[in-house]
């Protein structure tokens, strides 16, 4: 697996070698809906080229909510490994997707028995709750064209492990889905953004032009 900045990085040499007789390589088409037959709790999976997003869905009113988005050297599903209880989320393929599949018994061994593997294992765990608890919040406290600031800034922040560069190639309904709304709304405010002259947008690529206006919308200088 390539040295990413931004990820958990699974496959250091000596879990390798433990490992490698137990992995499979899967691959997923983009916009592929994926383990609605229960596999989640029979394997674990690393991402390692593409996008999958984990996401909730409300069928009476069909509003989405995007919980998380894997990228490569991402992990899941972290929950079902530590409690072993199915949940509901569902998945899709965003961009045709690498993965590594791992019998999830056998990561929880090397959870309760490697060293190694825990000193990557814990600190991703804590970003991805990090990540679930910003989310929450950010929805709670803060309006859609606060949230949708925050995402531009973290997105082309490179200290910012979960967030940089997410958005780059999604779509503005995808956006919307990250922040908790609708794409209509999110168009609505990338324009006045940039009519103002704060950011430019070209195939589906957003560039910041002036980040201290930016920063001042969201109040945070």
């Amino acid at each position: 697996m390539q040295e990413n900045h931004h990820s958990f990085q699974l496959l250091t040499q000596s879990v390798e070698h433990e490992i490698t007789p137990y992995t499979k390589h899967k691959t997923f088409k983009k916009g592929e809906a994926l383990f609605s037959d229960g596999a989640l709790t029979h394997y674990f999976y690393v991402i390692v080229k593409g996008k999958i997003k984990s996401y909730q869905l409300n069928l009476q009113n069909a509003k989405e909510q995007t919980i998380f988005i894997f990228r490569e050297g991402d992990m899941f599903d972290t929950i079902i490994l530590l409690d072993g209880k199915a949940h509901d989320v569902m998945y899709e393929a965003l961009e045709d997707t690498e993965a590594i599949e791992l019998p999830i018994e056998k990561v929880r061994e090397l959870v309760y028995t490697n060293s190694e593997f825990n000193k990557k294992f814990f600190p991703y765990l804590a970003m991805q709750m990090r990540n679930m608890e910003e989310l929450a919040t950010d929805i709670s406290l803060y309006t859609t064209s606060e949230r949708l600031i925050k995402l531009l800034l973290q997105s082309l922040d490179p200290s910012n492990v979960m967030k940089y560069n997410l958005i780059h190639g999604l779509s503005h309904t995808e956006i919307a889905k990250l922040i908790g709304t609708v794409r209509h709304v999110v168009e609505r405010h990338l324009k006045a953004l940039k009519e103002d002259g704060i950011i430019d947008e070209k195939k589906r690529k957003l560039q910041i032009l002036d980040a201290n206006k930016l920063l001042k919308k969201i109040k945070l200088i």
